[in-house]
């Protein structure tokens, strides 16, 4: 467009002269323009909006569908290298959270292995029942003496209370003392089994007496004689109270 543009500047600047002018001489020669006087004239037609104006053409053209095998290899390259590279760092995020996972569900193991130990050594006393049906079988609401407590309230004539501070001191005595695992909702029956798999034979023999004739009083409504509740009193302490040594429980 600038070459066009020059030319046609210069064509005006070597006919112009002879517009309205006669045929100059043979022998004279037309003066040549100087670059300044090109330039000038460039641009005077540069700023004719009929000439000087620029404009861009869009075209549309298909690329070339076919991609040299090398090239081809080289991006395929480029792309196996990226994706390595991001596994790479992929994988190293991923060993982190395991770890933490790992280190996480440890915890929680060792955690819940204390907690388990911790009630496993928990006193039997913390979970042991207070009352067995609606009996209170706690040993501070029992007295210290209970065979001598129990004789006392019958001699008074309080039979009912009597027989039942005796029931009351060997079902405490059977769950607090010897760990009979007696529960709220034992019966009679489930007491006499216990007692019989968890104590010597001496010690069963006292339970068995006492639980049937507790339950020949409050089930058939035979109170016991006099001779019967004054050795059951008498007999309460060496029975139930205290869990002797282990080799003195072997020997009996």
């Amino acid at each position: 467009m600038r070459s066009a543009a020059k030319a046609i500047a210069l064509a005006a600047i070597l006919i112009g002269p002879a517009v309205g002018v006669s045929q100059p001489q043979p022998d004279t020669l037309a003066p040549q323009p100087t670059a300044a006087q090109v330039d000038a004239a460039v641009a005077k037609l540069k700023q004719d909006p009929n000439i000087g104006a620029r404009k861009k053409n869009h075209r549309l053209r298909w690329t070339n569908p076919s991609t040299p095998a090398e090239e081809k290899q080289s991006h395929w390259l480029e792309w196996l290298a990226q994706a390595i590279q991001w596994f790479a760092g992929t994988a190293r995020a991923l060993l982190w959270v395991a770890g933490i996972l790992l280190v996480g569900i440890l915890g929680l193991y060792i955690k819940r292995f204390l907690e388990l130990r911790q009630r496993r050594a928990t006193p039997l006393q913390e979970i042991l029942p207070t009352h067995v049906r609606d009996l209170d079988i706690r040993p501070e609401s029992l007295p210290d003496d209970i065979g001598a407590t129990a004789l006392a309230l019958w001699e008074r004539g309080e039979h009912r209370a009597g027989l039942s501070l005796l029931y009351r001191g060997v079902l405490s005595r059977l769950a607090h003392v010897h760990h009979v695992p007696i529960r709220d909702s034992s019966t009679e029956g489930d007491c006499l089994r216990l007692a019989s798999a968890y104590l010597t034979a001496a010690r069963a023999a006292y339970v068995v007496r006492l639980i049937r004739v507790w339950q020949r009083a409050v089930y058939g409504g035979v109170d016991p004689t006099a001779d019967e509740m004054r050795s059951l009193s008498i007999e309460f302490s060496a029975a139930v109270d205290a869990a002797p040594s282990p080799s003195v429980e072997q020997a009996a």
